[in-house]
């Protein structure tokens, strides 16, 4: 059997004659116009309409995903900017914060591209810049400076489906991408990721998601604008209050996502493509998503394939360099993940729960242009899909892994 999987920007074809091959496609949804989907929101959204929010002498500060997230910001900041424009703020009141987190900074040409014409007005977020605006748990919230002085504060996001958080997007654009080491260092500690509720796909319950919420109260998170997507395309904008929006909107992308697994296979092939293939921290999310989401699919010993370019390598960001020097100096799975169970550095927890992965099923990695790396991190590197599943094997296609969630069959 023949089928496409996404490599970077583009596909690649891949035949295994020798395989028994399902391939797991969500149902997806109708799609929309994400312009036109995004101005219904704004008109009509949970709570206060943004106009009605804002004062003509506010310094407003909109908080928009970086370049690891497919998320619209062009399309969303236009639509969010003219309705500042409505309640009469300057757009040279507007100042655009580039959520990283800990991730690298993003080029003039990756700002240009995310936000079209609004990319003047746009500024990379760095940790060291914050100040405490309040606390959760015992942990401080600090926030970037252009945050904490701002009369309004407005983000994006995109709600897909996250390893932790459930789904991402809401308050998480602001807390994570704006906040400092403190937070996350909290919210992806080991204690946080062993809680039962913190888990892909699920929000309701979540403590994950519940600090991050909280987080977003501290920091005074007024209004967010975020969509969510399937296969073919967006499926919908919602607008206003960030718990109310991710409900709404990780509904519909459950829905579209969920897909039914009712046998164990020898392989699961997850593709990945652009964004998320540019660095090995990214792409192997593909991997916990299949092994640690609702439903593993694979049988004892089974393992997981990954097509992906990785131009970046590792990463090139804080949190990307200590996953990979974790991962790297690693002897073992079963040796890393008993030793960051006593703790380690926000950025790390990929490594983290990658070598919990990687107790039960070897990942493999193909068609990379850094396979060293791969083979650093206790992974296996390979030149195509094919030299990595087994002649005769069972095997699942997931073609969007990152947008897929396989599930207990009711069958």
């Amino acid at each position: 059997m023949s089928f496409t999987l996404p490599l970077g920007e583009a596909e690649i074809s891949v035949s295994l004659p020798d395989c028994d091959v399902t391939v797991a496609d969500p149902p997806g949804g109708e799609t929309v116009d994400v312009r036109g989907a995004a101005e219904r929101a704004v008109v009509d959204p949970h709570g206060l309409k943004l106009a009605r929010l804002a004062d003509p002498d506010d310094l407003v500060t909109v908080v928009v995903t970086d370049v690891t997230r497919a998320t619209p910001d062009d399309v969303l900041v236009d639509v969010l900017l003219g309705e500042l424009e409505r309640a009469g703020v300057p757009r040279e009141q507007v100042t655009v914060l580039i959520g990283l987190g800990l991730h690298r900074p993003m080029t003039d040409d990756e700002i240009e591209a995310g936000l079209g014409e609004h990319a003047d007005l746009a500024t990379n977020h760095d940790p060291e810049d914050t100040v405490q605006v309040g606390t959760v748990d015992d942990c401080p919230v600090e926030v970037h400076e252009r945050v904490a002085d701002a009369d309004l504060v407005v983000s994006t996001g995109m709600v897909e489906p996250h390893q932790y958080a459930g789904f991402s997007g809401g308050a998480k654009t602001v807390a994570i991408g704006a906040g400092s080491e403190s937070l996350i260092r909290y919210t992806h500690g080991p204690e946080m990721l062993a809680n039962e509720g913190v888990r892909l796909g699920r929000v309701a319950e979540n403590s994950f998601r519940e600090a991050v919420d909280r987080a977003g109260d501290e920091i005074g998170l007024d209004f967010c604008l975020n969509v969510t997507h399937g296969p073919s395309g967006f499926l919908g904008a919602s607008a206003g209050q960030p718990r109310e929006v991710v409900g709404d909107l990780a509904a519909v992308g459950r829905e579209a996502l969920s897909v039914p697994v009712s046998q164990d296979y020898d392989a699961v092939i997850a593709g990945v493509g652009a964004p998320k293939d540019a660095n090995l921290y990214q792409t192997t999310r593909a991997a916990t998503y299949v092994v640690l989401g609702d439903r593993n699919p694979l049988r004892a010993g089974g393992r997981v394939v990954i097509p992906a370019v990785l131009p970046e390598g590792a990463g090139e960001g804080t949190g990307e360099r200590r996953f990979y020097d974790r991962l790297g100096g690693a002897e073992s799975a079963d040796a890393l993940y008993e030793e960051m169970r006593a703790g380690y550095e926000p950025g790390a927890q990929r490594a983290f729960v990658v070598a919990r992965a990687l107790r039960d099923h070897d990942v493999y990695v193909t068609d990379s242009q850094h396979p060293g790396i791969v083979e650093d991190c206790l992974m296996h590197a390979r030149e195509s899909v094919a030299e990595a599943v087994d002649p005769g094997s069972d095997v699942l296609v997931v073609p969007d892994a990152l947008n897929t969630l396989l599930v207990e069959s009711d069958d």
